[in-house]
């Protein structure tokens, strides 16, 4: 579960869930980087982003609003991407070697970002994007507070972010009988 808003938004969720279900036994992991649920034994995750083609199902939660940000020092000495493809040419802040994604019209644009500073935290990401190291996309709880002080811009917003994030599920993980009540593959 993501450590940068997983804590604030989905733990109470989660108590809430355990008190109404006391034979539930919850153990929740918050972290920024890309847990490998099958190999580290996890029976869920929540995600934010998209579902790469995996062998996961995935059950969308809800939206997670976000954009492309950039200091003004940055856009002052490197010039803002004006599309997409124009992305490629900047230093991208990224947590790996993750795809972007905007819309044009009615299509999805996909693109893959290059840069050399990354980073499994999106509070860490937006501190460098603050700093002037490139262009990031981040969701809007990380970067409400830059945007408002005037410390990020929102960049190419004629080609906004597809809203999908997405509570991924390993498939034919089996809790077993009594831990959610039932006894089907969950």
């Amino acid at each position: 579960m993501p450590l940068t808003f997983g804590p604030t938004h989905f733990a109470p969720v989660l108590a809430e869930m355990a008190r109404h279900h006391p034979q539930l036994h919850i153990q929740t992991a918050y972290s920024d980087r890309f847990v490998d649920l099958i190999t580290e034994g996890f029976d869920c995750a929540i995600r934010g982003g998209y579902l790469q083609d995996s062998n996961l199902i995935a059950k969308r939660v809800g939206p997670i609003h976000g954009k492309l940000v950039a200091s003004p020092d940055y856009i002052k000495a490197h010039g803002s991407p004006e599309t997409v493809e124009q992305i490629v040419d900047h230093q991208a802040l990224m947590q790996g070697t993750e795809a972007w994604q905007s819309v044009d019209g009615d299509r999805i644009v996909t693109v893959q970002p290059q840069g050399r500073f990354k980073a499994d935290s999106a509070t860490a990401l937006a501190a460098a994007a603050a700093a002037g190291l490139g262009i990031a996309w981040l969701p809007d709880c990380i970067t409400y507070e830059y945007v408002a002080s005037g410390a990020l811009v929102p960049i190419m917003t004629r080609y906004p972010v597809p809203r999908e994030p997405s509570m991924s599920f390993a498939r034919g993980v089996s809790i077993p009988h009594g831990k959610c009540g039932c006894s089907r593959r969950c």
